[in-house]
């Protein structure tokens, strides 16, 4: 009931105003489903001819590249063998990899699950890219399960609150080949980014070998876990605080995805890597705010530091 005199203040939040009007917007079916489950799997975004290209592009990269080195603005990230192979920094590659920073599909999804509008956060840019890798795993490769509710953890949080939703950090991880049984699927645990309580498996595992040299662990043992097979071109969506992981592929032949990070523009980008100025020149301005959302302010004449 609305107050006539006017003396008390509307307390309702209003939706917030859509970033991209030209691109599409998550529904009340999206939304229920994603605070539900945490995720929300999205099919046949990327077209045959985007899969292949991308994957001519990551063929281009030298396989003998050493852990820790470059191709161009293209790191390969310096990890254990059992976790397969991951280059960081992926869309300085160009082409789809680029067009992947704020694609249509999934935009306006992203900085709605993310919030801050209306906000302080809002200051620094509307959202931020923390990492984009694109990763290889073959025969015996997998990472272990990891995350989760039970994590007070502000970069993997999980809040909706008053008709406005607060994710730390939301993930749109794309298959670039078909993931079925047998080919190493990412796992999930649904409403696990709402649990209070650590998963029991993550109490009887040695956390530090699995993830260490030497190591390697899977999340096919976990129970509650579900595995999620995607067609090349597919994408899952997922706020990280969701308990994640992959099975151990078996199959030959290899498993391609790529995972696109995004959390809050007032966060620093996860290992420190930085767009080139050829990628700043080109980009979009949506995409350019979201791979470097401020520039640093300094008295004039005074050299850059990073």
């Amino acid at each position: 009931m609305t107050d006539p005199s006017g003396r008390y203040h509307h307390h309702h939040i209003a939706p917030p105003p859509i970033d991209r009007p030209d691109a599409q917007v998550p529904s009340a079916l999206d939304e229920y489903l994603f605070d539900l489950n945490g995720f929300l799997h999205l099919k046949g975004v990327l077209g045959a001819d985007e899969v292949a290209e991308a994957n001519a592009r990551i063929d281009a990269i030298p396989r003998d590249l050493a852990r820790g080195q470059w191709h161009g603005w293209v790191q390969r990230e310096d990890h254990p063998e059992h976790r397969g192979t991951s280059y960081q920094q992926v869309y300085e590659l160009g082409g789809v990899f680029e067009a992947m920073i704020d694609h249509p599909r999934y935009i306006n999804y992203l900085l709605r699950f993310i919030g801050g509008h209306e906000t302080h956060d809002i200051y620094h840019g509307p959202a931020a890219i923390d990492e984009a890798f694109f990763s290889v795993r073959g025969p015996g490769d997998a990472i272990p399960i990891h995350s989760g509710g039970h994590e007070l953890c502000s970069r993997t949080g999980y809040r909706y609150l008053n008709g406005r939703f607060l994710c730390g950090e939301v993930n749109v991880l794309t298959a670039f080949t078909d993931i079925g049984p047998g080919d190493g699927a990412t796992m999930i645990i649904p409403g696990s980014h709402k649990s209070n309580m650590i998963h029991p498996a993550f109490l009887r595992r040695d956390r530090v070998h699995e993830w260490s040299s030497g190591g390697g662990g899977s999340a096919e043992d976990v129970e509650g876990a579900i595995e999620v097979h995607m067609q090349a071109g597919d994408m899952l969506l997922f706020v990280d605080a969701l308990c994640h992981g992959s099975a151990r592929r078996s199959n030959p032949g290899e498993r391609r995805i790529s995972v696109y990070r995004y959390g809050s523009a007032w966060n620093r980008p996860r290992f420190g890597h930085q767009p080139s100025p050829e990628m700043l020149a080109r980009a979009n301005p949506l995409a350019r705010r979201l791979i470097h959302p401020r520039d640093p302010i300094r008295p004039p004449g005074t050299p850059a530091r990073w």
